[in-house]
């Protein structure tokens, strides 16, 4: 049975001011959750929180998930201010285009440290807290570059082959704990970052939107069935995945 109701449950959320980030905070207050935004801005931070009903409710963490400090702070800002943590959903991203021969030592390295670093530290930091949840649930927002190669998206394929990788060992790590962790592999979705890295053919009219990537991730949460999930990969009608 479908679980609907996650009233005093709490929700951490990264890349929370972006087009998918709104949508998913307007589904996660949907269900009742209490929410943690995470994001370089706090005014877009401040809008993601009114579009899902918390305005004067969400915890709303502005910074750099590159900067140490920051990143391994935000759990326990989270611990601090609710006393638990029930969910969470690292979708925070950057991305470019680029030949590999042209892509520099500083760019990698903050595709890494966004795409696979803080999402792996913030699973660790998260897991002894989730351990003690009803609901307890990690969703990586992967891509379809988890699974394929695009020319000039050396790094962005990498980054995001590392979190599906990553993803994979620690739902069977966590699975006896009570722990769902699932990775959703999506092609293009209509945010700005689609823009910055569109491919030969690709429509940018027909896309998939971000309300699809929520809908998703809500039946992950609201799903805790003996079928397990480990992977969603997701492409508009009428297209191959990849």
């Amino acid at each position: 049975m479908a679980r609907t109701d996650f009233s005093g449950r709490v929700a951490l959320l990264t890349g929370a001011g972006g087009g998918i980030g709104r949508s998913l905070a307007r589904m996660l207050g949907g269900l009742g959750f209490e929410l943690a935004l995470v994001g370089r801005s706090e005014e877009k931070l401040r809008a993601a929180a009114e579009y899902a009903g918390r305005a004067q409710r969400a915890l709303l963490l502005p910074g750099d998930l590159m900067e140490r400090g920051f990143l391994e702070g935000v759990v326990d800002r989270v611990l601090e201010r609710f006393g638990r943590l029930d969910a969470l959903i690292n979708n925070a991203g950057i991305c470019f285009s680029k030949p590999l021969e042209e892509t520099g030592y500083g760019e990698l390295d903050a595709m890494m440290k966004t795409n696979v670093l803080a999402p792996y530290i913030l699973c660790r930091d998260a897991i002894a807290s989730l351990r003690e949840s009803d609901c307890a649930t990690i969703v990586n927002i992967g891509s379809v570059v988890s699974h394929a190669g695009y020319v000039g998206q050396s790094a962005y394929g990498a980054a995001k082959h590392a979190l599906l990788g990553m993803t994979k060992a620690l739902a069977a790590e966590v699975y006896q704990q009570g722990i769902r962790v699932h990775i959703l592999c999506p092609g293009a979705v209509n945010t700005g970052m689609a823009r910055i890295i569109s491919r030969p053919g690709m429509d940018m009219d027909a896309l998939i939107s971000p309300e699809d990537i929520a809908d998703v991730t809500e039946f992950l949460l609201t799903h805790r069935g003996n079928a397990v999930i480990d992977e969603v990969r997701l492409h508009r009608a009428g297209k191959q995945p990849f």
